[in-house]
């Protein structure tokens, strides 16, 4: 579990503390990694939770700069490892967490700079992971947090992943956010068919199931919708993003399951603000003006838009969030389609999606043992501190989770009658291996751990082929190659593993769950 400064509470039971065994403190900054201290000592969080890992992450939304210049150069690459070893070695971490939103662009400067000026960091952050464990050795952890959208894994390919794997212990995929203020129509910021599409999109280029982890939200999102919405999934909203600057036009947001915002506020115990903060963990109103969802008053528009706090001050002139939010918790829909919770307050035109502890649950069942994963994360702890709730639910759930397979099971190999590079999956969920086919020569080697590639004809006569040490047979597919899709994206309810497509969009080859 991440924990994050700004939201500082956390649990205090036994009970809610439960199948927590990594606590990664956030952030590090990516230009200034050496002198990084966090606000609570590692040792306060090695007291509180004494059989959990502790880790620091780096980075975060929006902290780019310093891991694209350290990517220009080995020297670059070699001074930011020796960097994060004397961040180990000062704070007494056990490891660090990579977050770096995202290599080869689409982060928060996406706008100012463009994708095109960040080519280098595509090879240069296998390179710079590699340098990292280098330098801190072993014996101390290494993760990664990975994009959920499929459009920001820029660095992350058939080419790039074999590189990358071996550098990591985790890979802690955020199967949330996957709908954001980029985006132009309702949708769910996190869901069972979103996060299955995000994990199979890792597998797929070879990241082994052991070190996956899957990411949970502990916060709601909203977005502001345009006009009217009988349908509230795909319903157009309110543009959330400045289209020149890529900046917040402050109408959609995020609401973490905190106390200050899962409980109806009582204003009549209010007092008036006398140092000018404000909101539901301070007890004060402002005196004039509004109340900013940071709890400060004042009167830009900084202050009176974005979750502006309509019951601690006056003036607000956006549609009442929290009041909103009472009305979405307890009416929301579930989404039994996709698996997610949402609600569309009609009076504000606001659209919540969110993840409840039953859905949660059903991921568990759904991506976590289906896939055989390493296990489960979430950003972040102190945002579920009304209840501990979606804690708790993780915990139940890990503590019934057997872990992923210590051996790969035995894969079944396709060969692809075409010619080309065609990635042909394994047919198990627990095996490790990306398996290649080009449809030409005979059979052929292994040629790396975590992505096989072989040869093999494909015109009709079995063969075999060396998958970890081991030779298997090629199964001859024929029909016309097409792409490879999840076969829930073409067959709604259908329990297919995965499925090959003509170019047509027919089917043309699949394998049961």
């Amino acid at each position: 579990l991440t924990h994050h400064r700004w939201h500082p509470t956390r649990p205090t039971s036994p009970a809610d503390r439960a199948g927590i065994d990594h606590v990664v403190l956030a952030f590090a900054q990516a230009n200034n990694t050496a002198a990084y201290q966090p606000k609570v000592p590692v040792s306060t969080i090695r007291s509180e939770f004494p059989n959990a890992k502790i880790m620091v992450a780096i980075g975060g939304w929006g902290d780019t700069a310093g891991f694209t210049e350290a990517t220009r150069t080995d020297a670059g690459i070699l001074k930011f490892a020796g960097d994060v070893k004397g961040l180990l070695a000062s704070t007494g971490a056990d490891g660090v967490d990579i977050d770096w939103e995202y290599p080869g662009g689409n982060g928060a400067d996406y706008k100012e700079v463009p994708n095109s000026a960040k080519v280098h960091e595509i090879d240069g952050f296998p390179k710079l992971l590699s340098a990292i464990r280098t330098a801190i050795g072993p014996s101390n952890l290494l993760s990664i947090a990975v994009p959920g959208k499929k459009g920001d894994m820029i660095a992350f390919t058939q080419k790039t992943g074999p590189l990358i794997w071996p550098s990591v212990d985790y890979v802690n995929v955020m199967a949330y956010d996957l709908m954001n203020r980029r985006d132009t129509v309702t949708a769910h910021h996190t869901s069972i068919k979103g996060a299955k599409q995000a994990i199979q999109n890792y597998l797929a280029i070879g990241a082994p199931a052991s070190k996956i982890n899957l990411g949970f939200a502990y916060y709601a999102k909203y977005f502001t919708v345009a006009g009217a919405c009988t349908t509230p999934l795909g319903c157009p909203i309110v543009a959330a993003e400045d289209p020149v600057t890529g900046k917040d036009t402050l109408t959609s947001g995020a609401w973490t399951f905190e106390t200050a915002h899962m409980n109806p506020v009582n204003t009549s115990s209010l007092i008036v603000s006398t140092d000018g903060t404000c909101g539901p963990e301070k007890g004060t109103k402002c005196a004039t003006g509004c109340c900013s969802q940071y709890g400060n008053c004042g009167v830009s528009k900084e202050h009176c838009s974005g979750a502006c706090q309509h019951a601690f001050g006056t003036g607000c002139l956006d549609a009442d969030v929290a009041g909103s939010w009472q009305i979405a918790k307890a009416k929301g829909v579930a989404d039994e389609k996709q698996g997610g919770q949402y609600y569309y307050d009609a009076s504000n035109q606001l659209f919540w999606t969110w993840d409840t502890p039953e859905f949660m649950a059903s991921k568990f069942k759904a991506i976590v043992e289906k896939f055989g994963l390493g296990g489960v994360m979430a950003w972040s702890l102190g945002e579920d501190s009304a209840g501990w709730n979606h804690i708790r639910q993780m915990g139940k759930e890990i503590e019934k989770y057997d872990g992923p397979a210590v051996d790969p099971v035995a894969p079944s190999v396709y060969a692809a009658a075409a010619s080309a590079d065609v990635p042909v999956p394994v047919t198990s969920s627990k095996s490790y291996h990306v398996v290649y086919v080009d449809g030409v020569g005979g059979p052929g080697a292994e040629a790396t751990t975590l992505a096989t590639v072989f040869s093999a004809n494909g015109k009709g006569a079995a063969q075999t082929a060396a998958v970890g040490g081991k030779e298997y047979p090629v199964v001859p597919v024929g029909g016309t190659k097409g792409t490879r899709k999840p076969a829930d994206e073409e067959d709604e309810g259908s329990d297919w593993e995965w499925a090959w497509y003509n170019q047509d969009g027919s089917f043309w080859e699949g394998r049961k769950a």
